[in-house]
């Protein structure tokens, strides 16, 4: 064992130049400000206040929640039902479907959003409406297969079982296949808040600049004006709440199984 532990190695200094280190990088630029010619590093907390005490910044991130959450609960109507008719194919369509599923992703996902800008340009929709078509279609694969997963490795026989205990399909299906499927929920529900909390480029490019979210400030802060110190300080902050999403989101996944 202890030889296979050398594998992890290239592994761990991945992680460290590529995800530990721009991390703390972006909570020293969050915690200081540019300072002057005598000083370069001064340390405090005015970014988070100047987010906290501005209701514009309040509302765009309360706007990137509540697009997140509403596109996650779209993917979930749209995505169990789809996934529950591809897990009651047979094997050969199974593997069929999830082809015809996963070849939109083959695409960049910037091509695909450019293809729905030149989709929705004349058709009137809202700018918000526009990037929730772009949300949803982008995400939903995510969605559809994990569930699909979950559903693909239940065991027939628990349905079989309750169906000899006096369970119609109805009950059958609340009673075993939805309890057993709440892995697969869990993790769709991961892939789509996720990053749909964060994007920047489909409300860019959908909405028009119209629709700004928590995304789009941090790219004006670090890309157009050029104040790494505030951006960081955003990024910070919606690093925060996907944190205590995916808390309380993994807490919900154990107290299910634990039942």
């Amino acid at each position: 064992m202890k030889s296979f532990r050398r594998l992890v190695y290239p592994y761990l200094l991945w992680a460290i130049v590529f995800i530990v280190l721009p991390m703390l990088m972006i909570v020293f630029y969050a915690f200081t400000t540019e300072g002057n010619s005598v000083m370069t590093i001064n340390f405090t907390l005015d970014n988070f206040f100047r987010f906290f005490s501005d209701s514009i910044f309040i509302n765009v991130l309360i706007r990137s929640l509540k697009l997140a959450i509403i596109t996650t609960i779209i993917c979930i109507f749209i995505g169990y039902p789809s996934a529950y008719f591809m897990a009651k194919l047979k094997p050969n369509s199974q593997g069929l479907m999830v082809l015809l599923i996963t070849l939109p992703m083959w695409i960049n996902m910037l091509v695909r959003t450019y293809a729905w800008r030149g989709l929705l340009l004349e058709s009137g929709l809202s700018p918000e409406i526009k990037v929730y078509i772009g949300m949803i279609y982008n995400f939903l694969p995510f969605m559809i297969l994990q569930i699909y997963t979950s559903l693909s490795k239940l065991d027939q026989s628990l349905i079989t079982a309750a169906h000899d205990l006096g369970c119609d399909n109805k009950m059958a299906f609340l009673k075993v296949t939805l309890p057993l499927s709440i892995p697969g929920i869990i993790s769709g529900i991961t892939l789509v808040f996720l990053p749909a909390v964060s994007s920047f480029f489909i409300p860019k490019l959908l909405g028009g600049g119209s629709y700004v979210l928590v995304g789009n400030l941090v790219e004006n802060y670090f890309v157009t004006t050029g104040d790494w110190n505030f951006g960081s300080a955003i990024s910070l902050i919606m690093t925060i709440v996907i944190l205590i999403s995916m808390y309380f989101t993994r807490k919900f996944d154990y107290s299910k199984e634990d039942r």
